[in-house]
């Protein structure tokens, strides 16, 4: 199944990041998605949409979850630190010397091969047309 990108609403969002409903997108009162099936929906000014990453639609999904079930957002990370390395300007470690392969000399298409006097086709290697059987020498 392909799927198709689309435009709406959910390309607004961040990944991974929790977003009052209501804010997001207005409309009827809808259930957590921890919640159990039989709770009564919540209305969005409640519940938290938060925009998932999948692994074959890259534009993700939204899944909703109330106050108690919405999921942390993870701490930042942490700041790069610059490791020292090598300064700039040293040269590069010597490489091995390439060799090149020596080339193959092409095969020749322009053999001359039997051909039947008759058919005009190019007989196999046993001398005999395969299409009237004539023997060729």
């Amino acid at each position: 199944m392909k799927i198709t990108r689309s435009s709406d609403w959910r390309d607004a969002l961040p990944f991974e990041v929790p977003v009052l409903a209501a804010d997001a997108v207005p409309g009827e009162p809808t259930r957590c998605v921890s919640c159990p099936a039989g709770s009564e929906p919540r209305e969005r000014t409640e519940l938290w949409a938060v925009k998932h990453r999948h692994p074959n639609n890259h534009a993700g999904f939204v899944r909703y979850y109330c106050a108690e079930h919405s999921p942390k957002t993870p701490p930042p990370p942490p700041p790069s630190i610059a490791r020292p390395g090598k300064a700039r300007g040293t040269a590069p470690k010597p490489r091995p010397e390439r060799t090149v392969a020596p080339k193959r000399p092409a095969a020749s298409l322009d053999v001359v091969r039997a051909m039947c006097p008759n058919c005009f086709v190019e007989v196999s290697a046993t001398g005999e047309c395969g299409m009237c059987g004539q023997q060729v020498a």
